[in-house]
């Protein structure tokens, strides 16, 4: 347990209710991406091996230049790092070149959503990034969102 996170119970959760959980990973030292067209690929084809094989929704997400934001779902045997440590493995799998560098910031931020509210939110906060990085007037506009599952509720 990391010191000063309080403990996820998963009795708080119904037996029959998966934890979403808002995700952002970031680049080290927020290098950017060699190409964001093939992060974005990269993420589409580990979100559809993802739902199909493991049980696991890859919900709504960003790509921005040195980091990613993304939803996901699993069911009560999902391990968050685990598998954002497999989704980090095959995007950097993905730049040939960068196998002899770290593509990937140490960990992963995370926020277990508890309400509609907050999904919400957090989703309004996730689209309006390229905005704010001045990459596009229209978060509309952003080309490397996407959804892999529809995830309608937290």
């Amino acid at each position: 347990m990391i010191k000063g996170r309080p403990p996820r119970l998963p009795h708080i959760f119904q037996s029959y209710y998966a934890p979403l959980f808002f995700v952002t990973v970031c680049t080290l030292h927020r290098r950017r991406f060699p190409s964001l067209k093939t992060a974005q690929a990269t993420l589409v084809v580990y979100g559809t091996r993802a739902i199909s094989e493991f049980n696991v929704a890859l919900g709504r997400y960003v790509i921005m230049p040195d980091h990613l934001h993304f939803f996901v779902r699993g069911d009560q045997n999902f391990v968050l790092g685990n598998w954002v440590k497999g989704l980090k493995r095959a995007i950097l799998k993905a730049f040939p070149n960068e196998k002899d560098h770290s593509l990937w910031q140490p960990g992963f931020f995370d926020h277990l959503l508890r309400n509609n509210e907050s999904y919400a939110q957090k989703w309004d906060y996730v689209r309006q990034n390229p905005v704010r990085a001045g990459l596009v007037r229209f978060a509309e506009d952003w080309p490397y969102q996407g959804e892999s599952v529809y995830i309608d509720r937290a």
